[in-house]
């Protein structure tokens, strides 16, 4: 291998909601990129999670969970997974080694089987958790039998290393697609944000209220003494939506905003004044122009 020989490719996580792949990736990056809550579809974009070591370089594509659509949202849910698949030299298909298959886990198999020149593994998430994890894998492996398996505990630092260095094992000879010194992420730093807000949102939240909330950073500056200034609306689709989660006396939404800050202050390692406002926008997931007004592009 000659010196300066680079290796690059594209690594698409997929899977149903709620089975753990935005844990999986931040594990993988070692840095939090992609927002987490026990909530199902929290992660509702492709997110590109970038980790370089040596001459090698892995572009990850976090993917929404697969479902039956039900409306304008789960519609560009779908495609963003479609699209991620387009393209990729491998594809990690992660299963919750707690449960057997469901419908949403044959859809996944079903969207997979066209692949036939990038290895799929089939990797079981939450090992540590699991009473028959031999069982369960067996039965996804039926599903999709050319899948190679693997099982794990995204919460183990050593299984996810092995996981990482097998994927830079497999990836071809070719030009990084971003430079070494870059973020481990694609996202700015006004969408993490907003991502971020999301996140403390649905951690808090009931029944249908977390999937009609979308956020969006309206302003985003540095103010005195490298002090940052964000601006956050909270859009709900509902009027009866919008007491709920400001809460009592504003109480939902100041302990949504304490949580929120305190995560942006690590990521963006300065202080942070954070300000959170909420709005109607009646019917958003429904509508492909709010979508678009949205940041769902």
């Amino acid at each position: 291998m000659n010196a300066g020989t680079t290796y690059s490719g594209f690594v698409a996580i997929v899977g149903k909601p709620n089975v753990g792949k935005s844990t999986l990736l931040n594990a993988l990056l070692g840095v939090k990129v992609a927002p987490i809550s026990p909530k199902p579809q929290t992660t509702r974009k492709r997110i590109r999670g970038i980790y370089s070591e040596g001459n090698r370089q892995i572009v990850f594509v976090d993917t929404p969970g697969v479902h039956e659509p039900e409306d304008a949202l789960g519609d560009y849910m779908s495609q963003q997974v479609a699209e991620a698949l387009a393209d990729v030299n491998a594809v990690v298909w992660v299963v919750d080694l707690r449960h057997p298959p469901t419908r949403e886990d044959e859809l996944v198999a079903r969207m997979l089987q066209p692949i036939q020149n990038a290895p799929i593994l089939l990797v079981g998430n939450k090992l540590d958790a699991a009473k028959r994890p031999e069982d369960a894998m067996q039965e996804y492996r039926s599903l999709l039998p050319q899948a190679e398996p693997r099982m794990l505990s995204a919460l183990d630092e050593r299984a996810v290393k092995n996981l990482r260095d097998e994927l830079l094992a497999l990836l071809p000879e070719g030009p990084f697609f971003y430079p070494e010194v870059f973020s481990r992420s694609d996202q700015s730093p006004e969408e993490w944000s907003a991502e971020i807000v999301r996140e403390e949102a649905m951690k808090r939240l009931r029944e249908e209220i977390p999937y009609a909330i979308a956020t969006k950073t309206e302003e985003f500056t540095e103010r005195e003494k490298g002090k940052l200034y964000i601006r956050t609306v909270l859009y709900v689709e509902r009027e009866s939506h919008k007491p709920i989660l400001i809460g009592k006396g504003g109480r939902m939404l100041k302990e949504i905003g304490q949580a929120a800050r305190k995560q942006l202050e690590v990521f963006l390692s300065r202080p942070v004044y954070l300000e959170l406002e909420v709005k109607v926008y009646p019917g958003w997931r429904k509508d492909p122009e709010a979508l678009r007004e949205l940041g769902y592009e």
